[in-house]
């Protein structure tokens, strides 16, 4: 049997190990190097010294930024697209619900089934970079790396990145309405793999692979405890998966599988330890970096993402917003503009055109796109406590940051009022970092009151398995659980 595109490429990886991938990003980024390592570079070699496995471990951070990943599909775009926060149409679509067709390569239009399967591979790759710098760990380490720390950091990061993109993983392609569906848990989701091989993994259910992804947290979390004093505002740990991002983290995944106690223990620990705080201006740091508890650089960013957010108005086809949508999404009403989330620190406006862009990618000095960000913590604490007027005080405390007065606050009378708000605010400090999408899926939002002419779905929110992992009988079984057995444009 031919193994497939993910397995091809997973048996790569682990036979030259993960200097090819620091060699091709380091010439885009050469300055993170103080040299270039050599293309006949043997793993064996590279894991030889220190200064290798910090060379391989920065490999895979910049591998995060790739458009597969997090420098587009996972991030600001497909995700944004899919949530309908544009009203960006690229050549050949004609209309915004074509992105829900999942089962037809296109040429042009939106290209959904391909940039689904693109970003399986390259998170799988990033995973697999990982599993590998944990192997030679595990090999080398202690010989290597005499630090203890610095080996711990090390093994903590390649655990987190682990983690963090497999959690995505089940996001993508795992069920929906995961904390009111009953059957979601034993839903089959994605491979949870721990080698740097080419074997074939089990598709796991969706609380098997949450259990996994805890594991590796907790670990990571541990390993990085020396850094539990540690206050993030000015730190370089900010560029990587340092001990409140990881924290951080744990929250975001017990929020996710509804275990409550937990995820407060955890959001609070990140609020009252991190070091940072709400910011309540964003001149000159629209993508709020000043809150980021981990955040990857792009390098040249500005120029990288230039087909989608230009400078001014020197934009054709990125990912605008009309004036009317702006308005309705932002809740804003004639030229009251409280929140500075819709101010022009944060878009750029026409008049002419009736056209808004954000500028979190275009007037971004720190060229960083956001993994994970405070604002987060205050809705999970929200989200999760029981007490409805404690819970919205937490809400609150970040609209109150982001310019709303006190006589603004939000009250919650009911469950559903508490849905409603968080989702509100929610797209609103989330827009065009792709957090939003997965908040919709998880509480199996249907109805988009920015985009009425749009209804989502059990069928839109699940990812089908790429074509090439069908010969190992994956598809069948996958898609029957998540009910999306033929999904097209128009489920």
């Amino acid at each position: 049997m031919k193994p497939s595109n993910l397995y091809t490429l997973l048996y790569s990886t682990c036979r030259i190990g993960v200097c090819t991938l620091v060699v091709c990003l380091s010439t885009a980024c050469s300055d993170w190097f103080d040299t270039s390592p050599k293309t006949d570079l043997t793993a064996e070699k590279l894991f030889s010294t220190e200064a290798g496995f910090e060379s391989a471990l920065t490999g895979i951070y910049l591998s995060m930024v790739d458009g597969g990943a997090y420098g587009d599909n996972m991030s600001f775009g497909l995700l944004d697209q899919l949530a309908q926060q544009y009203d960006y149409i690229p050549d050949g679509a004609n209309d915004r619900a074509a992105i829900y067709n999942y089962a037809t390569a296109t040429s042009d239009g939106f290209r959904t089934k391909q940039k689904i399967a693109q970003s399986w591979l390259k998170l799988y790759n990033i995973i697999a970079n990982s599993n590998n710098l944990l192997k030679w760990l595990d090999k080398k380490g202690e010989s290597v790396v005499r630090n203890v720390t610095t080996r711990n950091t090390y093994r903590a990061e390649a655990l987190a990145v682990r983690a963090y993109c497999h959690f995505d993983l089940l996001r993508a392609w795992g069920p929906w309405n995961y904390r009111s569906d009953a059957a979601a848990p034993k839903t089959l989701s994605v491979p949870y793999r721990t080698v740097a091989d080419k074997s074939k993994q089990p598709l796991l259910p969706a609380k098997e692979l949450i259990e996994h992804v805890l594991a590796d947290l907790k670990e990571a979390k541990e390993l990085l405890s020396a850094e539990k004093t540690l206050r993030l505002e000015g730190s370089q740990r900010q560029y990587r998966f340092n001990y409140h991002a990881v924290n951080a983290l744990l929250a975001r995944v017990y929020c996710y599988a509804n275990d409550a106690p937990n995820a407060i223990a955890c959001a609070q620990d990140v609020i009252d330890h991190c070091g940072l705080e709400l910011s309540s201006n964003n001149l000159d740091d629209p993508i709020l970096f000043s809150e980021c508890l981990c955040a990857v650089n792009m390098y040249q960013m500005s120029k990288t993402l230039s087909s989608h957010w230009a400078d001014g108005e020197k934009y054709t086809s990125q990912y605008f917003i009309r004036s009317e949508r702006f308005n309705s999404y932002f809740e804003v009403s004639g030229s009251r503009r409280e929140d500075m989330r819709t101010k022009s620190t944060a878009f750029y406006e026409h008049a002419a055109t009736k056209m808004a862009l954000s500028r979190k990618y275009n007037t971004n000095a720190k060229e960083v796109i956001p993994l994970i960000r405070l604002p987060e913590m205050y809705y999970i604490l929200c989200e999760m406590t029981a007490d409805l007027n404690q819970a919205a005080k937490y809400l609150n405390a970040v609209r109150n940051k982001r310019g709303y007065s006190k006589s603004l606050n939000e009250r919650f009378t009911t469950e559903a009022s508490r849905l409603t708000t968080l989702d509100k605010e929610f797209r609103k400090e989330f827009y065009a970092e792709g957090q939003y999408w997965f908040f919709l899926k998880r509480h199996g939002i249907t109805a988009l009151p920015y985009a009425t002419d749009i209804t989502l779905s059990k069928e839109r929110y699940v990812f089908p398995l790429p074509d090439a992992e069908k010969e190992y009988g994956w598809t069948a079984s996958h898609d029957a659980q998540n009910g999306s057995n033929t999904p097209s444009s128009n489920p």
